[in-house]
């Protein structure tokens, strides 16, 4: 069966040892209860690491007004953003802030800018399965005083959350490519006279 929103709140609830839901807006306390947080603990969960399957890249075009000091451009950032993954080049200056009511990355880089960004997946299909348990587990802790009142489940919870978190990540690192050998940042500057390392950060 695919994965979808219900199936993870109802793997939420099966931790809690509580009933299924059909959908997310059923008139029954456990919906209620999933349903008031899910989307929220979702991103949470996505912002707090570079998970893979969450990665994606935009090409970003400046605002036509530009900030009031320090920075020449505004780029704000898409719809999806949750969380910026910075390119590892030395003299980076890229900063996050609101810009004419949006959130936008001020910087003196010229546009179009490209960027690597977390973004807020909401197609279930898309999570690592591992993620998926990880989530549920949130999900299950999170609702868990209102479904059971009972402080001993939420603490074999939260545990349960903190292996699936630490598989999850371990699982996400796997995939990810080796760092290359350290440069000598003196040396390659001295040799090219300029700063190359335009490699992007990884967790």
């Amino acid at each position: 069966m695919a994965i979808s929103d219900v199936s993870i709140c109802n793997l939420a609830l099966q931790k809690l040892g509580t009933a299924p839901i059909v959908s997310l807006s059923d008139n029954s306390n456990n919906a209620k209860v999933v349903s008031s947080t899910y989307a929220l603990l979702r991103d949470t969960e996505l912002r707090k690491y570079l998970w893979n399957f969450a990665k994606t890249r935009a090409s970003l075009a400046a605002s036509s007004t530009a900030p009031l000091f320090m920075y020449a451009a505004a780029y704000p950032v898409p719809n999806d953003f949750l969380r910026l993954i910075k390119p590892a080049r030395l003299g980076l200056d890229w900063h996050l802030e609101q810009h004419q009511g949006v959130l936008a990355i001020l910087t003196n880089d010229g546009g179009p800018l490209d960027i690597r960004y977390i973004a807020r997946v909401t197609n279930p299909v898309l999570f690592d399965p591992c993620f998926v348990e990880m989530l549920a587990c949130k999900v299950a802790w999170n609702g868990c005083e209102r479904i059971t009142q009972s402080n001993v489940k939420k603490q074999a919870i939260m545990q349960e959350y903190a292996e699936h978190r630490a598989d999850a990540r371990r699982t996400n690192a796997f995939e990810l490519p080796k760092n290359a050998e350290p440069v000598d940042e003196w040396l390659v500057s001295r040799l090219s006279g300029q700063l190359v390392n335009t490699e992007w950060v990884e967790e």
